[in-house]
């Protein structure tokens, strides 16, 4: 009996250190090999240093800024620690407060705007971290943008085109850009 406990003890030893300690070295120095960029968490670099990351979702409410969605985060907006999605359904009084609230919020903004509100502007993603906004989302904040900076809105679509992803393998999904990337492209402009 002695026999097989002193091997289950040396077994479980063994598996600690091959699953605690040299497979997550591996899989770390492997990552940091293949994606560098990403294994340090996708940063986002301006002459001042880092300002965020291509991962995480920031609060944007100035006028001359595109805006992001809706974080679902507690503890603030865009809380990495606190990601959790609302929960809320569709019929939730909650939700749709919500959504009502963002759009006099949007509409007042831009009052010259009379487009319909993208969904995406006025709900929370899964984890209240998301980054992105549809193409159709920055579009509608375009003429927003553009006379708060003082600039044509085919200057601000131009960069929103220059800023758009297209679908993972140009089919799945939709096109995209990141709220961050295209606030530092449209800053750019000066």
């Amino acid at each position: 009996m002695l026999k097989q406990l002193k091997i289950s003890l040396l077994m479980c030893l063994l598996m600690m250190v091959l699953t605690g300690v040299i497979y997550p070295l591996a899989i770390t120095g492997l990552a940091q090999l293949v994606f560098p960029a990403r294994a340090n968490g996708s940063l986002v670099k301006n002459e001042q240093g880092v300002v965020g990351s291509a991962l995480i979702g920031q609060q944007f409410d100035d006028p001359r800024y595109f805006w992001g969605r809706l974080s679902a985060t507690s503890g603030g907006a865009y809380n990495a620690a606190a990601s959790s999605g609302s929960n809320l359904g569709p019929d939730n009084p909650a939700l749709i407060k919500q959504a009502k609230d963002r759009i006099v919020e949007l509409r007042a903004a831009d009052p010259q705007n009379l487009q319909p509100v993208p969904v995406d502007l006025v709900t929370a993603s899964a984890s209240g971290l998301d980054p992105d906004i549809s193409l159709a989302a920055a579009r509608y904040q375009a003429g927003r943008v553009a006379r708060a900076r003082g600039l044509s809105v085919d200057q601000v679509e131009a960069v929103i085109d220059q800023n758009t992803e297209s679908p993972l393998f140009g089919f799945l999904g939709e096109s995209y850009v990141n709220v961050l990337k295209l606030n530092m492209a449209v800053d750019a402009l000066k």
